[in-house]
């Protein structure tokens, strides 16, 4: 992997990763303004327990990602990280929302394929082409 390519990833997956926590931390607090709060969630149309949900989600996402080794588990974090950011820039939609309500979920999903993409090859699945016994 390229030094260029290092730098992008890990400038992307701190960035992802601060985002991540920040507002999974909220969420779990249920803040009640700001990013991912109450407030948000209930116009949003959703019960406000989903909060937890999330923050508990987030919250792990983010050490699956961020932890060494782990291929399919980070997979999975980064699987859940796009779900959960693409069904926000939808809720969003759905519901009217300008364009600065929408814009931190399109840049946390933005980030999240960043980091997928230019991970190291030790964060990845690799398949080996074996052949099946006889």
């Amino acid at each position: 992997m390229s030094k260029r390519n290092k730098v992008i990833y890990w400038i992307a997956t701190i960035w992802l990763a601060l985002g991540m926590l920040s507002t999974g931390i909220a969420q779990l607090l249920k803040a009640k303004n700001g990013q991912g709060g109450l407030d948000m969630i209930k116009h949003l149309g959703y019960p406000a327990y989903l909060l937890s949900l999330l923050g508990i989600w987030k919250v792990l996402g983010v050490i699956a990602v961020v932890i060494p080794k782990f291929p399919l588990l980070k997979e999975w974090a980064y699987a859940g990280f796009f779900f959960v950011m693409s069904g926000a820039i939808f809720s969003h939609i759905a519901s009217g929302d300008p364009i600065n309500q929408i814009f931190p979920a399109l840049l946390l999903l933005a980030l999240n394929f960043i980091s997928w993409y230019f991970r190291p090859l030790n964060r990845k699945i690799v398949l080996t082409n074996s052949k099946p016994d006889k």
